[in-house]
């Protein structure tokens, strides 16, 4: 039989993976987009695109644990907000934070970003907005990844002892 969260357990192992080539592609190109030529420009939305990738891609996965876990998603002007900090808080008795509260902030500036870059024209973005997100990107991932693949393993255990 098969557990009902074996689905989010492996959207979530399968995403890993694809957030981290998102992340790398934003990292590969941001010594380019760093330099004066007519091409930077290319290479910045390359950056910004990667950006809104890696947390369209960690806030796709929230949504499917909030569904799955946490039966249901915030509404209201500020859901996507409202998303990441449920993500960060311990739900007694359903599951525990799915990432602490330096990742909801650190996270909260790419959600931030994302907006942005959503909601204004590429050739508006400022590359001083996106050295801070490129510098921290690293880290958060490191913690985010650990922190994903524990709340995997979480489910597992979960699983197998029902």
């Amino acid at each position: 039989m098969t557990h009902p969260y074996q689905e989010l357990i492996e959207r979530i192992r399968g995403e890993v993976p694809e957030l981290e080539r998102v992340m790398n592609r934003a990292l590969r190109a941001w010594p380019q987009a760093q330099k004066t030529f007519p091409e930077q420009e290319v290479y910045m939305d390359s950056v910004a695109l990667n950006l809104h990738s890696f947390y369209a891609g960690v806030e796709r996965l929230f949504e499917l644990i909030a569904r799955h876990m946490d039966r249901g998603l915030p509404g209201g002007e500020t859901w996507h907000r409202e998303l990441l900090k449920q993500m960060a808080r311990d739900l007694e008795g359903v599951r525990p934070a799915v990432i602490d509260e330096e990742t909801f902030l650190r996270l909260d500036d790419f959600r931030r970003f994302r907006h942005l870059v959503q909601n204004i024209y590429a050739i508006n973005l400022m590359p001083d907005k996106m050295r801070g997100l490129m510098e921290a990107l690293p880290a958060l991932w490191s913690t985010l990844k650990a922190e994903l693949m524990a709340f995997a393993d979480f489910l597992e255990d979960l699983s197998n002892t029902d």
